[in-house]
């Protein structure tokens, strides 16, 4: 099979999910937006700080996500947090339901991003950090840093020999 090329841009990467939660698993989602809706998202007008999916009716939906009204879009503007549809295969979206019917787990959006000219939302399986366990990461990501500045500054101190 010939190899594609694909070009991703990341438009928003959702910090705050990835601090707070463990990602157990991630999918790839298309979304139905209004045209000035992609407009807002490529000008970088988005927040999904608060936002989540859900489940009804067999189908998957993004809320609390807000997408600024795009200045030049007069009356037919979007409304700025509507629910949006994801578009999934129905096999998926089962998958995804079984596993968040268990108790903790969540389905957070994780990264929007722009791939090969299209807006994709990278939804994630998660489930919720104790303080105790936040506490740890800052932890090791304060030693990982120690390590690398020593690291750097034993480098130079071997340059100035």
């Amino acid at each position: 099979m010939a190899e594609k090329n694909v070009e991703i841009k990341k438009i928003l990467v959702n910090k705050k999910a990835l601090h707070d939660f463990f990602v157990i698993q991630t999918i790839e989602a298309g979304i139905a937006l209004k045209g000035t809706e992609v407009k807002s998202i490529k000008d970088g007008k988005i927040s999904f700080k608060d936002g989540f999916c859900f489940i009804k009716n067999g189908e998957m939906f993004l809320k609390k996500v807000h997408i600024n009204q795009y200045p030049f879009g007069n009356r037919i503007n979007h409304d700025p947090l509507r629910e949006r549809k994801l578009l999934l295969h129905k096999e998926e979206i089962i998958k995804l339901d079984s596993k968040v019917r268990e108790k903790g787990f969540t389905l957070l959006p994780l990264k929007i991003y722009l791939k090969n000219g299209k807006i994709k939302v990278e939804i994630g399986l998660t489930k919720g950090k104790k303080f105790y366990n936040k506490k740890e990461d800052i932890r090791k990501k304060d030693e990982l840093r120690e390590l690398k500045r020593n690291f750097k500054l034993s480098k130079l101190s071997g340059k100035l020999k």
